[in-house]
């Protein structure tokens, strides 16, 4: 299986689960902007480890790089929002 794909399709189902959640209950309330300041993050993020893992040969530093993006988006999605800072 190729990873990039599933990487890809993962970002597009936590952008899909707040959509999904809006039909159902009132408690999530996304507006057009909040989808796109999350896809820009996701996107981003994903984007930047794909172009800098190509430049990257050690699996050592992939991975440090893939988890300092991932704690990066953690702690910008959990200050956008409930705005821990």
């Amino acid at each position: 299986m190729n990873w990039r794909y599933l990487s890809w399709a993962v970002i597009a189902l936590i952008l899909l689960a707040p959509l999904v959640a809006m039909q159902f209950t009132d408690e999530v309330r996304w507006t057009s902007f909040d989808f796109a300041v999350a896809a820009a993050l996701l996107v981003g993020a994903a984007g930047s480890y794909e172009l800098a893992a190509h430049f990257i040969q050690d699996r050592r530093r992939r991975v440090l790089l893939a988890s300092g993006l991932l704690l990066l988006v953690a702690l910008l999605w959990a200050q956008g929002a409930v705005g821990i800072f």
